[in-house]
């Protein structure tokens, strides 16, 4: 075994034994089952309103969940000397960096999917229907979201010297990106008179429209609810909105994945 699986497996075990993965894989899990009951209840057995539950709390929780679990990967390690002790040891920074960002990957997909499987069961119990392959995209798209997001903490980690401040870095990253993102735009482009080019381009750079407007369009096959920015999406898109929002997504880790890395290495104290 080399020694990033070493440490990446090491670095895993230790987020089992402090039980707060498991805490969330659990409540993520009874959430998504709940939401899926909700969305039955009043003698509907129809798909519409369980996956608008579904879109709006993965919308919330999982950005949230990911940005502080990024956040607090290199910034704990810190503040406990635990990252001055591996750096002691006969690896490099380069081994300690990936480990971290697969043990990160590996948390974060296994909270994901516990939070699908909790709806999954109670859709089944329910008899739920839906379309399996637009279901299967909605999963991987969240999965999508939740490693950007995560890749985003990551960076905000590298760049914290305390866990205090990069915890306040995620949850103000979170803020920006869910629930300040719209409303700024929206500001912006009435003050601006901005185009509808650059409107669109704006708001799929936003991996939390990105997401919402990929998922909208796997488990409905249309995004009209989102008004005319969807619309608008549709139109300009077409059959590659799917793709290009998914892209998005795998563009925002890698650039934050890169840049933690570049910030990591010219530190003083790496």
């Amino acid at each position: 075994m080399n020694a990033v699986s070493h440490l990446a497996l090491n670095d895993i075990r230790e987020s089992a034994r402090s039980r707060w993965l498991l805490f969330c894989a659990a409540g993520f899990a009874a959430l998504s089952a709940a939401l899926t009951v909700a969305g039955s209840a009043g003698g509907s057995a129809g798909f519409g309103p369980t996956a608008a539950g579904l879109i709006n709390v993965e919308l919330i929780a999982v950005p949230l969940f990911a940005l502080v679990a990024g956040a607090m990967a290199l910034a704990r390690d810190r503040e406990r000397g635990t990252y001055a002790y591996m750096r002691s040891l006969p690896v490099t920074l380069r081994e300690i960096f990936f480990a971290k960002c697969i043990a990160l990957a590996v948390n974060v997909t296994g909270v994901v999917f516990a939070g699908f499987a909790g709806a999954f069961a109670a859709m089944a119990i329910l008899r739920i229907g839906g379309d399996l392959s637009g279901l299967i995209q909605f999963a991987l798209l969240t999965w999508l979201l939740a490693l950007a997001c995560a890749c985003v903490g990551l960076l905000i980690s590298a760049c914290a010297r305390r866990s205090p401040a990069a915890l306040g870095g995620a949850v103000g990253a979170w803020l920006a990106l869910v629930v300040f993102g719209d409303l700024g735009l929206m500001t912006t482009a009435l003050a601006t008179h901005m185009g509808t080019g650059p409107l669109l381009a704006f708001t799929a750079l936003n991996p939390t429209d990105a997401y919402k407007i990929a998922a909208l369009a796997a488990l409905s096959g249309s995004v009209d609810v989102l008004g005319p920015g969807g619309r608008l999406a549709a139109d300009t898109l077409g059959a590659a909105i799917m793709p290009v929002m998914a892209g998005v997504l795998v563009l925002w880790g890698a650039a934050s994945v890169s840049l933690g890395w570049l910030t990591l290495m010219r530190r003083k104290d790496a």
